[in-house]
């Protein structure tokens, strides 16, 4: 991977053309920010880039604005493709591409599930040329031949750490199988770049160049450190909602005392999450079975105290999750330094009562550590989030049926509806969404690439050749 090569100069708005200008001034940008006079000159470049920028800093203009001068509006095709996780996110890139470009004739489609396909099929036919979308949904239009990528110019993973992630890379890898045989413009964008998504990114991008906007020097993502303040009496169920709004690949998750440890650990397998405890109080026996897991890169979560977790290190770890702020400060720093190692990104997020913010905050003072606070995401975030989860999980299961089972459950069309229709019985469709959900979701964790060929296994009885990559 790459560094931001020198001879590739920041842009500044007056010296956008005059169409992008015009495009830009119409949102009221009186100034690019950061990332996009930093990333703009590499898309117009045709350069293929990892673009590591927070939440809010205006990076959807910063991969919409090269679109101006890279897509053609007379030619009424699919000639970018931004995919995206979440329904949600879709539309609002799609509303800020509808507000920058359509001046400039260039139409955009979402296309998302848990909605009808008629409005995006009627879209997708007058010729989008910009088409945001969620991987599962453009999969179902690629297969239904209801849009091609034989046009296609550039290609855009926003949000890169959570498209690259467990759930999405069976779909992108079939998205993949759809790209034209020449060179397009792949970019990633993403607020960190663990390390197994710079891997599996090179599945997809041929050599990309890594520009990072969190510092003022180019390299890899760092620990992030963030904060939540939640009640005493519901950080349990705020530690839930934590990790299904995150979804870590791995997390170590630290309390100050044993019983806390092994409360912290029943709540969350009682949740049907893969998880264990290392405490001193374990058998030796015991420690060695979660020892092996731990080695084996098979154990998800792990909940344990500081002693216990003493000269563990654990592979690729994504997320520390601090229950409780330690006593000691210089623990933090040996608790945060578990994430982020090797050069990867890496996330610590401590959940604090108003009282232990305090001490949070001295931590931070003593070693300059810039910290940030998170909202506690509460049911109605979790419930939306799920929710997009499970039908994008479903939709993909329904494409993986043939015509006989297909036709073996329509026995069940009118059942499904009479219980979704009826108050008292929709708990049965809950309980059986809930249980789809545990199985796919909260089983041990396998890397993208593990988690693929183990599907394509159990589907065909053998390995699938793995797909060829794009010529560069």
């Amino acid at each position: 991977m790459n560094n931001l090569p020198a001879s590739m100069p920041e842009i500044e708005l007056q010296q956008l053309s005059e169409p992008m200008r015009r495009a830009a001034l119409s949102m009221g940008w009186s100034t690019l920010m950061p990332v996009q006079s930093r990333s703009i000159p590499c898309l117009l470049a045709g350069r293929p880039m990892m673009i590591q920028a927070r939440t809010g800093s205006g990076k959807t203009g910063a991969f919409l604005l090269p679109m101006i001068e890279r897509l053609n509006p007379a030619l009424n095709h699919c000639q970018a493709l931004i995919l995206v996780p979440t329904r949600e996110l879709a539309r609002q890139v799609w509303q800020e591409a509808e507000k920058l470009l359509s001046e400039v004739g260039l139409k955009s489609v979402a296309v998302y599930g848990g909605v009808g396909y008629g409005a995006q099929i009627d879209a997708l036919k007058q010729g989008a040329h910009i088409v945001v979308g969620t991987p599962g949904r453009v999969l179902d239009h690629l297969l239904k031949k209801t849009f091609s990528l034989s046009h296609l110019n550039m290609l855009v993973f926003d949000e890169a750490d959570r498209m690259l992630s467990m759930g999405f890379y069976p779909d992108m890898k079939k998205v993949q199988r759809f790209l034209p045989e020449r060179t397009i413009n792949i970019s990633m964008f993403s607020a960190t770049f663990p390390s197994y998504v710079q891997t599996t990114a090179r599945e997809f991008m041929h050599d990309p160049e890594f520009l990072s906007l969190s510092e003022d020097h180019t390299h890899v993502a760092e620990t992030e450190h963030l904060f939540c303040i939640v009640p005493g009496m519901d950080k349990d169920r705020a530690l839930v909602r934590l990790i299904e709004t995150e979804n870590p690949a791995s997390a170590l998750i630290f309390c100050n005392t044993k019983s806390e440890v092994h409360y912290v650990c029943v709540v969350l397998q009682r949740f049907g999450y893969d998880v264990d405890e290392l405490s001193s109080d374990l058998s030796q026996n015991k420690r060695e079975q979660v020892m092996d897991q731990i080695r084996k890169g098979t154990l998800r979560f792990l909940v344990a105290t500081d002693v216990a977790a003493r000269g563990i290190d654990i592979p690729e770890l994504s997320h520390v999750i601090q229950y409780e702020p330690p006593e000691d400060f210089e623990a933090y720093i040996h608790r945060a330094g578990r994430t982020g190692r090797a050069g990867a990104g890496g996330i610590a997020i401590s959940l604090v009562t108003t009282v232990e913010q305090t001490q949070l905050e001295r931590i931070a003072r003593r070693y300059e550590i810039d910290l940030q606070q998170r909202p506690i995401p509460n049911d109605l975030d979790v419930q939306q989030l799920v929710e997009e989860r499970i039908t994008a999980l479903l939709e993909a299961r329904l494409r993986e049926r043939d015509k006989l089972v297909t036709e073996r459950s329509r026995r069940f069309v009118h059942l499904g509806r009479t219980l979704a229709e009826n108050e008292d019985e929709s708990a049965i469709i809950a309980m059986l969404l809930d249980d789809f959900y545990q199985q796919v979701l909260h089983t041990p964790y396998l890397k993208p690439v593990q988690e693929y060929q183990s599907q394509e296994i159990k589907s065909s009885g053998q390995p699938r050749r793995r797909n060829r990559r794009p010529r560069r």
